[in-house]
């Protein structure tokens, strides 16, 4: 086993402290990865404070993991020494589904094995990327293209492809017409990558204090929710509307926003149920629906996608002695838009 630095949350309530955790010695096709940076996604706090189901305490979160491989199994043909990946939510599946041999192991029909929070084929509790280095099956890295700062490829392996992938099974392209609820670490990727797909693109939001950010990421409009004048005015308008909150909203309100055939898809997930009113759907052969992440093979597509169209998530680089601020500030809504952990700082209290 090998002992890294880590830190860990020992209760609900935290907070974080600097501990130790074991890695598993090489297997053949595994590799080690040396990590640099660690996002911090709304779900670390959802998972690490009970509000998804119970969790075994000590608990590393942390699913956007950029860093170098430093070492390799003897079998591992996909990377080497030096090479700049990356890990995202997932770090196994049963790989033998129907959905696996598709490519979509997110889907996966035995359960995918998360990043942290879950129970591995070798029966070891997953830590997360809060921690100075991770043991992955080369199966589930994903390389980082040159053209990316690590720092800020971090952030893309769960808010860049939890809102690529649906924008991509749902078939934006030029012309058609998109709305984000919310701009924060999911809704500013979703404005990002719909705006570089050739979509019209709309913000709605509940204020219009980040208007000018949401334009310059490449909004056409921006709308303010708590204005019953807009969802009057909006009425039928949207191809795809891509809800990112983590908090409950009024889903029919925001159903009505959609043209006939047009989809409303959940990537944010709050903890308590979003009632739907069936006449919000049946008139207009409306659909509202959910999204995971993407799989490998998608996730590496949306990699390469942002080398190619330049685009990065906004990030806020912090210490490891600031997890906690950061939190609360997730928490408030104050932060544009997503916190980077730089995990060179692990080990200083």
């Amino acid at each position: 086993m090998i002992t890294v630095n880590a830190r860990g949350t020992f209760s609900p309530e935290g907070p974080f402290k600097l501990t130790t955790i074991e890695r598993r010695d090489l297997e053949p096709h595994d590799v080690l990865i040396e990590i640099k940076y660690a996002g911090i996604c709304h779900s670390d706090i959802h998972t690490a404070r009970g509000e998804w189901g119970p969790v075994n305490y000590p608990l590393v979160p942390g699913h956007e993991i950029a860093g170098i491989v430093t070492q390799v199994g003897s079998e591992v043909t996909k990377y080497a020494v030096g090479d700049r990946v990356g890990v995202g939510c997932m770090v196994d599946s049963c790989r033998e589904c129907d959905k696996c041999r598709e490519g979509e192991e997110q889907y996966c029909l035995n359960g995918n094995t998360g990043t942290y929070a879950a129970t591995d084929r070798y029966g070891q509790y997953t830590q997360g990327g809060y921690s100075t280095h991770i043991v992955v099956t080369e199966d589930f890295v994903v390389r980082i293209p040159d053209g990316i700062e690590l720092d800020a490829a971090a952030p893309l392996l769960c808010a860049g492809i939890t809102t690529y992938s649906p924008l991509r099974h749902w078939g934006i392209v030029p012309g058609k017409k998109v709305a984000v609820v919310g701009l924060g670490g999911l809704g500013h990727m979703a404005v990002k990558f719909a705006h570089a797909m050739g979509a019209e693109v709309a913000v709605l939001s509940q204020t219009l204090k980040k208007k000018e950010d949401g334009l310059r990421l490449g909004a056409d409009q921006y709308y303010a929710t708590s204005d019953p004048e807009t969802f009057k005015k909006l009425a039928g308008s949207f191809d795809l509307i891509v809800n990112t909150v983590s908090a409950k909203i009024d889903i029919s309100a925001y159903l009505s926003l959609l043209a006939v055939d047009g989809t409303l898809v959940n990537v944010g997930a709050p903890p308590e149920p979003l009632p739907v009113h069936v006449f919000s759907l049946i008139p207009h052969r409306r659909s509202f629906a959910g999204s995971a992440i993407g799989g490998i093979r998608e996730t590496q597509e949306m990699l390469d996608f942002c080398a190619e169209h330049h685009i990065t998530p906004e990030i806020e680089v912090i210490s490891a002695n600031q997890i906690d601020e950061a939190w609360e500030r997730v928490l408030a809504s104050d932060v544009r838009y997503r916190f980077v952990i730089d995990i060179s700082t692990m080990g200083n209290e």
